[in-house]
C-alpha cells in the first residue's frame, strides 16, 4: 500500500506562484512513475504532468492553457514530487491530485487515470483575479 499526502495548496493572486509537495510512503519509491492531476468543480479530473522513476522523462497536459507555466520534479531520497506553478491563473483554479503507478514508462499511459494506481487526498489550490 503506498500512501500519498500533498500539500502547498492555498490561495494565490492570479500571476502568482505556488510549489506542490507530495510525499509518498512507498518503498522504494524510486519504482513509481509520478503524476499530477487537477479537478475543478463540476470538471472530470485532468492530467497536469507526469515524472518518470530516473526523472529524466517528464509529461505535460498538451494544453495551451498549462504549457510553459508548470514544472514537475522529484527527490527521490526524500520520496517526494513537486509540481512548481508560475504565472497562475484563476482557471488554474481546482483541487490537485498527486498520484503513483507502478507501471514502466514504456508501455503505459502517464497521461491516463487508469495507470495510477494510488492517489493522494488532494490540496485545493485557489487563484483570485
Amino acid at each position: 500500500q503506498v500512501q500519498l499526502v500533498e500539500s502547498g495548496g492555498g490561495l494565490v493572486q492570479a500571476g502568482g506562484s505556488l510549489r506542490l509537495s507530495c510525499v509518498a510512503s512507498a518503498r522504494p519509491f524510486s519504482n513509481y512513475i509520478l503524476g499530477w492531476f487537477r479537478q475543478a468543480p463540476g470538471e472530470e479530473r485532468d492530467f497536469v504532468a507526469a515524472i518518470s522513476w530516473s526523472g529524466v522523462r517528464t509529461l505535460y497536459a498538451d494544453t495551451d492553457s498549462m504549457k510553459g507555466r508548470f514544472t514537475i520534479s522529484r527527490d527521490n531520497p526524500k520520496k517526494t514530487v513537486y509540481l512548481q506553478m508560475n504565472s497562475l491563473k484563476p482557471e488554474d483554479t481546482a483541487v490537485y491530485y498527486c498520484a503513483a503507478s507502478v507501471q514502466g514508462w514504456s508501455g503505459s499511459d502517464p497521461q491516463s487515470r487508469t495507470n495510477y494506481e494510488y492517489w493522494g487526498q488532494g490540496t485545493q489550490v485557489t487563484v483570485s483575479s
